[in-house]
Formats: structure tokens, C-alpha cells, sequence
């Protein structure tokens, strides 16, 4: 990251909530969706990033309601959703519940329909034809035109309203390697003249933590579906976490077993992992980086949501996986080093899992969390050790204790996850 870009120090026990609003409840609105804010931070949600809440073109709309992702105004509240007081309200209560609150910024593109268009035709792209036009197949959009100088002071003046009249957190910013990295210099630079944000990219290049905090770990997610599928093995998945070690330094990666497009156009975490779904979920909250949790993913939800309708998350009965969350973000807050402390991996000689010590590289004689996965469909027996694993640890999920002595050997079943604190 440039050094003049400080990461806010609250990021190293980040739980992201990613809040799809108009499918969280049959309201769809900000002032349903705070109903559950309490829930949330009983479980230990301490970020919420709201997808898209601007108002959406109607031009080239997709479904009845059309995509968060095709805007008709950078500075104009959705009002499906509610007014601007209603947003306050539920920002104040994130606040006031300890929680920070980031939105959802499409800097790439806009809807085919956009307030911008008329008296700035210039703003956009346009095909040899003079016609609007974009550059990824995505038909319902109009890419923005970067080279124009007032576009990008336009662009970041909305950004700052949102800054500054609501007290936002921090942007997450989508498809964010599709625009110049200079823009989002210009961007954080003029944003934070206001106050220290966190800033997350929807993109998978090194070069982009010159600005940002965080970025996707869209390799990792890849490479774990090939697991699953048997087209890959458990040394393809360390070799893409090793590439992520190469990152400047104090960049972090997002982990996450589902998110609004990984859910309705590919699957469920259920339907792409299987038993693996829980032992991945568990992966994500315990390696280097910081992890995410889509909205219904704590019921669990093993249903697509339709992405341009209305296809509400059903909260009955109450969510079963609030403890199996709550347990792992409470680990987080508890060890503040798991986003960026030390690594090192177990061999286990057997397919399809992990083993592997967390421990705070600056002493690693105090704090230290063992954890094993079976990331496949049949049981599995490993073995491993290491001259740290002695003394008396605990199991995070089961509470019991247990003393180590070096050597170890776990019998996994499908869906086994284990995660052992030292004491």
C-alpha cells in the first residue's frame, strides 16, 4: 500500500456482513433490515457492507426491479429501499451497536440510463457509431470514460457526499481493476480529507494495495471449487495462498464461501462445496486476511436468490448457524493477529485437507490456534507434529480441553472442522 494510505486500525478483527437489502426481508427497506441489527452484532458482525442504494436505471432493466449494478444517479437513495433518513437511522444504529457500515461503489459503469448523460454525454464511452456503449458484455450498462477530467472530479464528489453527509465507513469498491489505479488514488486521497476509511476492491491485482486494504481472494475460490470437483488437489490451493503471501505488505485478502454473484448465478456454498461448506466457511475466518459472511448464510441458506426480483431471505426458524459464527468472530476479536499473524502448514498426507498453526509472530510462545479441515466427501485420518503443539488447548466449538505432546492424529468425517486454542 502507498504510504501515505494508513489501513484504520480497526480492520485486523474485521467480520464483514455483506447486506443484500431487497431480498433481506419482504419490506426490503433499510428501516426492516434494522430489525436486525442487534442479531448481527450478537453475533459478532462488526462491518456491514450494503450492496448498491442508489436508484437504478429503467432503460435496459433486467427483471422487474433490475440490477443494484446499473445506476441512474451517484448521489440519489433507491426508494425501495427508503429515504435518506431512514439510511441515517440505520448507520447511527450500526454505530451506536459498535458496528462500521461500508457501501457498495460501481465506479466502472453506469445504467443505460443515467442523470449524467443528457448535459455530459462527454462522461461516457461511446461505440464508433456515437452510441453508448461498455466493454464487458454486460448489456444493461454504460462504461464511464476515464480520460475525461471532470468525470472523475464529478465521481469523486458524489463518493465524498456519502462520506460526509452519512458518515460511511469505507467504500467497497466493485470490479475495481476496470478503472485507472490513479483514479482511486485521486479518490481515497480527496475522501479521506474528511475521515479514515477502510477500502475494499472487488479485484484480484498486487498493484491495486497501493490503494486498497483489502482485495478478493478470487483465485482461492476457484481453485477450492476444483477441489470439491476433484479438478484440482490440496497442493493447487497452497500454491494460489502462497502467490496471495507475495502481496506488499499489510495487503489483506477477503475470504468468503458465498457473496450476492457467487450465490444466484453459481451456487450456493452448498451446492459448490457440499460437506466442505462449513470446513471452508471455518478456512475463511482463520487464515491470513479477513472473511465475509452473505446475508442468510448464518440460517443456512441453501437457496439462489434471484438477483433482478424480489426473492426474500424466509428468517423462520431463527438462524441455526448463529453460534457457529459467533464462535469465529468472537476468535477474531480475540486474537487480533489472525489477519496478518504467522503461518505454518501441517502436512497431513491425506486428500482433500488442511492442517495448520496460527500464531502471533512476534511471540510464539503464548498465542497459538491449530486448525484441521476435511474438505472432502470421505472420512480421512491425519497426522502430523510440530514442537509447538504441547501443553493444554481447547477446542473453540466442543469447549473441551485437551493436552498435546507434539504428535497428533485426527479421525475427520465429511464437514469435520477443528479449531484448537492453546491455554
Amino acid at each position: 500500500m502507498d504510504v501515505n494510505f494508513k489501513t484504520v486500525p480497526w480492520a485486523n478483527t474485521i467480520s464483514i456482513y455483506e447486506v443484500n437489502i431487497r431480498q433481506y426481508t419482504p419490506e426490503g427497506t433499510f428501516k426492516a433490515f434494522q430489525n436486525h441489527l442487534p442479531r448481527l452484532q450478537e453475533m459478532g458482525v462488526n462491518v456491514l457492507w450494503l450492496m448498491p442504494i442508489t436508484t437504478i436505471s429503467r432503460e435496459g432493466r433486467k427483471g422487474n426491479l433490475g440490477s443494484y449494478y446499473a445506476c441512474n444517479s451517484y448521489t440519489k437513495i433507491n426508494p425501495e429501499f427508503g429515504n435518506e433518513q431512514d439510511l441515517i437511522d440505520l448507520i447511527n444504529l450500526a454505530h451506536q451497536l459498535g458496528m462500521k457500515v461500508m457501501i457498495d461503489w460501481v465506479a466502472n459503469h453506469t445504467g443505460r440510463q443515467h442523470e449524467w448523460m443528457q448535459n455530459h454525454p462527454a462522461w461516457f464511452t461511446r461505440d464508433e457509431d456515437g452510441n453508448f456503449t461498455e466493454r464487458n458484455g454486460w448489456d444493461d450498462v454504460v462504461d464511464l470514460n476515464y480520460h475525461n477530467k471532470e468525470m472523475r472530479a464529478a465521481l469523486i464528489g458524489a463518493m465524498q457526499y456519502w462520506v460526509q453527509s452519512f458518515k460511511i465507513d469505507g467504500f467497497r469498491c466493485d470490479m475495481a481493476h476496470l478503472v485507472p489505479l490513479d483514479f482511486w488514488k485521486a479518490a481515497r486521497t480527496a475522501c479521506e480529507t474528511i475521515q479514515p476509511l477502510f477500502w475494499l476492491a472487488e479485484c484480484e491485482v498486487a498493484a491495486y494495495h497501493e490503494v486498497f486494504d483489502a482485495s478478493y481472494a478470487w483465485d482461492w475460490m476457484h481453485v477450492s471449487e476444483k477441489l470439491t470437483k476433484g479438478d484440482a488437489n490440496i497442493n493447487d490451493v497452497y500454491n494460489v495462498l502462497h502467490h496471495y503471501n507475495q502481496y506488499p505488505v499489510g495487503a489483506l485478502k477477503l475470504f468468503f464461501t458465498s457473496n450476492h454473484d457467487e450465490n444466484s448465478w453459481n451456487g450456493t456454498e452448498y451446492e459448490k462445496f457440499g460437506p466442505a461448506a462449513k470446513p471452508w466457511a471455518v478456512f475463511c475466518f482463520t487464515w491470513t486476511g479477513m472473511p465475509l459472511i452473505y446475508s442468510g448464510q448464518e440460517l443456512p441458506n441453501y437457496k439462489r436468490l434471484a438477483f433482478f426480483d424480489k426473492d426474500f431471505i424466509d428468517w423462520t426458524p431463527a438462524p441455526q448457524l448463529h453460534d457457529f459464527y459467533k464462535i469465529l468472530t468472537t476468535l477474531r476479536k480475540s486474537f487480533t493477529w489472525l489477519c496478518n499473524g504467522a503461518t505454518f502448514n501441517l502436512p497431513t498426507q491425506a486428500e482433500k485437507t488442511m492442517a495448520y498453526l496460527r500464531y502471533d509472530a512476534i511471540d510464539d510462545s503464548k498465542e497459538i490456534i491449530l486448525v484441521a479441515l476435511n474438505l472432502g466427501d470421505q472420512p480421512q485420518k491425519i497426522s502430523f507434529a510440530h514442537d509447538l503443539l504441547v501443553g493444554e488447548f481447547k477446542n473453540i466449538f466442543s469447549g473441551l480441553s485437551f493436552h498435546f505432546n507434539q504428535e497428533l492424529t485426527f479421525e475427520l468425517m465429511p464437514g469435520d472442522y477443528f479449531v484448537y486454542v492453546k491455554i
